[in-house]
């Protein structure tokens, strides 16, 4: 059987073009990073030009990581500082993963509630709760730390992620368009069955949301992991400290007038990976949870 050939527009080509010009922009800084942490310190300047280093080495990430003397450090151009990178990974990890599995599932609590429950003001209450998208989320940064000092919370997990914890507008409103797809046959069957309202929830629509739960869960996750200023705020403590706050905190222990770049651009792409490993897995995960459930 001949396949249909497949014609080449100029529109595809210019289509195409614009496409591979955005990924290129996209993926460029990235991969800059990766070179700056490649480049030894003493060819940062001499050697600035070209896609790929003179004299490619990984004593920027060994010294980061704490694997070198001081001597050895310094001697390779940085400022002998490191960043204790196992710890404050896990700290993110702790600090992100609360954030985003909480939030996603108090999320999609209210977008239920939103798009099936009935009860007086829930327009309303919708209503209001879309407004604060348009709250700058700068705003709430003082009266959330006001309340976390106040209650004793700063320096901990728990006044970190207190603020965030509970839900977003933009994620509310985009679960609730979901479940508003969903047919209610499914749970009028399920009703039919004996099943109330919470085991309809747990048992039927989550495992149908799997796509969107997902989506909401790895924006988030992204989100927080990259987050600085609020961490910087209520969590300056080792116990506490996240890799984003650890590599500013490097970068100010450089003694010389200019920072350690390619100190900085090695603990930076080090901190990428987890993030990177999470998308490249769960990306496939989402694509199949979107074909399970019919989303195109």
């Amino acid at each position: 059987m001949n396949r249909p050939r497949t014609t080449v527009s100029p529109g595809r080509i210019v289509a195409w073009t614009l496409l591979g010009l955005a990924l290129l922009l996209t993926v460029f800084p990235f991969y800059w990073m990766i070179r700056t942490a490649l480049t030894p310190a003493a060819d940062l300047y001499s050697d600035s030009t070209g896609l790929v280093p003179d004299h490619p080495t990984m004593i920027n990430f060994l010294r980061v990581l704490g694997l070198t003397s001081e001597e050895e450090a310094r001697a390779a151009g940085g400022s002998g500082a490191h960043v204790d990178f196992l710890r404050y990974l896990l700290n993110s990890v702790v600090y992100s993963g609360l954030i985003a599995v909480l939030q996603t599932l108090f999320c999609a609590m209210a977008g239920y509630a939103f798009a099936r429950l009935r009860f007086p003001g829930r327009e309303t209450v919708f209503g209001v709760l879309i407004a604060a998208l348009m709250v700058p989320p700068i705003f709430t940064v003082l009266p959330n730390f006001v309340l976390v000092k106040n209650l004793g919370l700063l320096n901990t997990f728990a006044g970190m992620v207190a603020p965030s914890v509970l839900m977003t507008p933009f994620a509310v409103f985009f679960l609730r368009q979901f479940f508003l797809s969903i047919p209610r046959d499914v749970e009028e069957a399920a009703t039919l069955d004996g099943v109330g309202a919470w085991g309809i929830f747990w048992r039927i629509v989550m495992p149908m949301s799997r796509g969107p739960l997902i989506t909401i869960g790895l924006t988030t996750t992204v989100w927080s992991w990259k987050d600085y200023l609020w961490p910087l705020l209520t969590g300056r403590e080792e116990e506490t400290r996240v890799l984003t706050v650890a590599l500013g905190i490097f970068q100010q222990q450089s003694p010389n007038t200019q920072p350690d770049w390619t100190g900085l651009m090695a603990g930076s792409a080090l901190s990428v990976l987890p993030v990177l490993v999470l998308l490249i897995v769960l990306g496939r995960r989402l694509v199949e949870s979107l074909n399970f459930t019919g989303i195109k």
